[in-house]
């Protein structure tokens, strides 16, 4: 090859360079949907949850203010209003829509057939929502929390050894809960453990209706309190421990995040691995892949999470064998 072919091969090669590195990179725009609480928490120093969301999509290079738009809605824990907001982000045309609960989920799968979504919730089969985990079909995909039928009686049985005299427990839920899968393993192992168990069912998630329903909690004096896993509540954890809390009850929750502020005890799956697990589902639909063609994650490891500063003020002595059990103490 002659010098001058050569060095016009290399001024070539770096104009090609030059004007790679100048072309902007790709923009996305994805819609995050949740069903209760202010959108100013959906950030990656909030929960847990984004925390390792946002931290995830960074690692893949999606960089929220760089090469990707976030938009925010809430609910504000009003069911009633979820179809009409699920219509205005779907008009807003984003990539992927993020949709946290089933029935966030519903209201915007009911909305379009074509964008994206990215759901976190229950039971995606019984919901309508999928055909199967393995692949769901249609525009979903996601996680479900939904660990299978041992995991809410195994939560009630905990709960029973930490306060052995126990015999009636009230359950914390939004409208439906009781009547679905959770509700009905509650009730089996309730009975088996001898635990009358009480049905505390939601309107709507919003502060006056929790302290609503802790009033009604307060009059039938239950012993114990049980949480369910639905994102409408860990939206309000802070006020939902205060309230347990003020009625002196121990309480078991769903997520670890209740412990951290201040809850009792909880056996959980991680809600990092979830987030992270979201934001995974979200980078590949974003570079091509289909929703109906990534499998729905199921969580398999659980912790048993223990706030022994709760358990003194609450005058709760943890067993040995539950503290045994645990794969983490706040002390």
């Amino acid at each position: 090859m002659r010098r001058r072919e050569f060095t016009s091969g290399l001024l070539v090669a770096a104009a090609i360079r030059t004007a790679q590195a100048r072309e902007p990179a790709k923009q996305h725009r994805i819609a995050i949907v949740i069903p209760a609480g202010r959108v100013a928490r959906i950030i990656d120093t909030g929960s847990r949850f984004w925390r390792a969301f946002f931290e995830e999509l960074r690692r893949l290079g999606d960089v929220e203010g760089q090469n990707l738009t976030v938009e925010r809605y809430s609910g504000e824990g009003l069911p009633e209003d979820f179809a009409d907001l699920a219509r205005q982000v779907v008009n807003r045309n984003p990539d992927v829509i993020v949709a946290l609960t089933d029935a966030i989920a519903k209201a915007v799968r009911a909305a379009t057939g074509t964008i994206p979504i990215v759901w976190i919730g229950g039971d995606p089969i019984p919901a309508g929502l999928a055909t199967s985990l393995a692949r769901p079909g249609g525009n979903i995909t996601g996680v479900t929390v939904d660990a299978g039928i041992e995991i809410w009686g195994k939560r009630l049985q905990i709960l029973k050894e930490v306060v052995p005299s126990a015999s009636k427990a009230a359950f914390l839920a939004m409208r439906g809960g009781w009547e679905g899968t959770n509700g009905q393993q509650l009730r089996d192992a309730s009975r088996r453990l001898e635990i009358s168990l009480i049905n505390m069912p939601l309107q709507e998630s919003t502060p006056s209706e929790y302290r609503r329903v802790f009033a009604e909690i307060a009059e039938e004096r239950p012993e114990a309190i049980i949480v369910h896993d639905r994102a409408d509540l860990i939206a309000y954890r802070q006020l939902i421990v205060e309230l347990v809390e003020k009625s002196r009850m121990p309480g078991m929750y769903p997520w670890r995040d209740y412990v951290e502020v201040g809850g009792l005890i909880a056996y959980a799956g991680d809600l990092g691995e979830l987030g992270r697990r979201i934001a995974d589902d979200v980078h590949q639909i974003l570079n091509g892949a289909k929703p109906g063609d990534i499998p729905i994650y199921q969580p398999t490891k659980f912790e048993l999470i223990i706030n022994l500063k709760t358990a003194a003020a609450l005058g709760v002595t943890i067993p040995p064998s539950i503290l045994a059990l645990a794969d983490e103490v706040i002390e």
